[in-house]
C-alpha cells in the first residue's frame, strides 16, 4: 500500500474538522457577533448546502487539469477561506468564508478519495478509500474536541487560524512527496448524466440517501436521547461521543477491507443487515447493563461509517470512467440524507417520543437495503453500456 494515502487522509481529516467544528463553538460565535443561536446555525446550513452541490460542478470545471495541481490550488483556496472566517468582522463575511471553505472542502475530499484509489495497486483500492474515510471520521474524536478546546481557551477565530495552519502544513507535505497525477480522459457531460441516470447507479445513490437519513434520524438527536433515556450528564455524554468516534474510525477501515476482500456488492449487504438490527435494538438496550449498552452503540457507530467506503468502492467498481463525478454526487446525496434524516427525527420527537427515533431510522435503512439489493442485482455491464 502506498503510504501517501495517509497524507491524503490527513487532508480529509482537516476538511472534516472544518465541517463539524461549528457545532462546538457556535455559542462563542453567536456571542461575539451578537447573533441568536438560530441565526448562527445558518453557518452550518450554508456549509452543508454548498458542499452538497459544489463537487460535481468543480470536478467538471477542473477535469482537464493535472490532479496534483488542482489539489494544491484547492488546498490554497481552502486555506484562504479559513483566514476569511478567522478575520471576519460580520456574520455575512463569516458566511462567505464558510461557503468558500465548503466548496473547496468538497473537492478536496472527493479528490482525496479518487487519488487514493489511483495511486495504490488494484487489490488495495477499497482499503485506500477506507483510509480516507477514516481520516474524515477521525475529526470526530480528534479535530472537533481539539477545536473546541482551542475555541474555549483562545477564542473561535483562533480555531480557524489553527485549521489554516494545518492546511498549510498539508500543502507543503503534498507538494514535497506527491507525484504529478494526470487526469483521466475527459468524459462528456452527456456520458456522465447517462451513467448517473442509469437505474443501477440511481439505486446506489438512493441507498446512500436512505441509509444516511436513517442513521441521522437518531444520531442528530443523540445527546437528548442519552439525557432523556439514561439521565446522562455532560461527562457521560462526552465519553460516549468519544467512544462513538473511535468506533467510527474503525468502521471506515473495516469498510475498506471488506470492499477488497469481498466484492463491494456483497459487502454492502453484509454491512446493512447488522446495521439495521443494531439501530432497531438501541431503544430496547436502555434497560441493559451500561457495558452492554455501550457495546451496542460501538457496533452501531462502526457500521454507520462502514457504509461510505463500501458505497464509494461500489461506484468505482461499477463505473470507473465516471467515478469522480459519481462519487461527488454520492457525497451530495449523503448530505441530503443527513438533512432529511434530521427533519424526520424532529417530526418523530414532536409527535411521539425520542425513544422511537431508532426504530424509524432502522425502517429507512431497511428501505436502503432493498435499494442496495436492487442495485447489485443489475448487471454491471448495463451501466458501462449506458456510459
Amino acid at each position: 500500500m502506498n503510504n501517501k494515502v495517509y497524507l491524503l487522509a490527513i487532508a480529509a481529516f482537516v476538511v472534516g474538522t472544518v465541517e463539524l467544528i461549528l457545532g462546538g463553538i457556535l455559542d462563542l460565535i453567536a456571542t461575539d457577533l451578537h447573533l441568536t443561536l438560530a441565526k448562527a446555525g445558518y453557518l452550518i446550513s450554508i456549509f452543508s448546502l454548498v458542499y452538497a452541490i459544489s463537487a460535481p460542478i468543480l470536478l467538471n470545471v477542473t477535469a482537464r487539469f493535472e490532479r496534483k495541481k488542482v489539489y494544491m490550488c484547492t488546498l490554497l483556496i481552502f486555506l484562504v477561506s479559513n483566514l476569511i472566517s478567522a478575520f471576519s468582522t460580520s456574520f455575512y463575511i463569516l458566511m462567505a468564508g464558510r461557503a468558500l471553505g465548503a466548496a473547496a472542502g468538497s473537492l478536496i475530499f472527493v479528490l482525496s478519495l479518487t487519488l487514493a484509489a489511483r495511486i495504490v495497486e488494484p487489490q488495495y483500492k477499497g482499503r485506500a478509500v477506507g483510509i480516507i474515510t477514516m481520516g474524515g471520521s477521525a475529526s470526530l474524536i480528534l479535530g472537533v474536541p481539539l477545536g473546541i478546546f482551542v475555541g474555549n481557551l483562545a477564542g473561535w477565530r483562533e480555531v480557524f487560524l489553527f485549521i489554516a495552519i494545518l492546511t498549510a502544513i498539508v500543502m507543503v507535505a503534498i507538494g514535497m512527496v506527491m507525484e504529478r497525477v494526470q487526469p483521466i480522459p475527459v468524459v462528456s457531460l452527456k456520458r456522465q448524466f447517462a451513467a448517473l441516470w442509469n437505474p443501477k447507479m440511481l439505486a446506489i445513490h438512493v441507498t446512500t440517501l436512505l441509509v444516511l437519513a436513517g442513521h441521522l434520524t437518531l444520531y442528530a438527536y443523540f445527546t437528548p436521547f442519552l439525557q432523556e433515556t439514561l439521565g446522562a450528564g455532560s461527562t457521560m455524554v462526552t465519553f460516549i461521543y468519544m467512544m462513538f468516534g473511535i468506533a467510527a474510525v474503525a468502521g471506515g477501515g473495516i469498510g475498506g477491507m471488506l470492499s477488497d476482500r469481498l466484492h463491494p456488492a456483497k459487502a454492502i449487504v453484509i454491512v446493512l443487515i447488522p446495521f439495521i438490527v443494531s439501530m432497531a435494538a438501541i431503544p430496547f438496550s436502555i434497560e441493559l447493563p451500561l457495558i452492554a449498552f455501550m457495546l451496542l452503540l460501538s457496533i452501531w457507530s462502526a457500521l454507520s461509517w462502514t457504509v461510505t467506503p463500501v458505497q464509494n468502492s461500489l461506484i468505482m467498481k461499477t463505473s470507473p470512467e465516471t467515478a469522480e463525478t459519481l462519487i461527488s454526487t454520492n457525497s451530495g446525496i449523503a448530505h441530503a440524507g443527513i438533512a432529511f434524516g434530521t427533519y424526520i427525527g424532529g417530526i418523530v420527537i414532536n409527535h411521539s417520543s425520542i425513544l422511537y427515533n431508532g426504530w424509524v431510522g432502522s425502517v429507512l435503512i431497511l428501505l436502503g437495503l432493498v435499494s442496495a439489493i436492487y442495485a447489485i442485482s443489475r448487471k454491471e455491464e448495463a451501466i458501462q453500456a449506458a456510459a
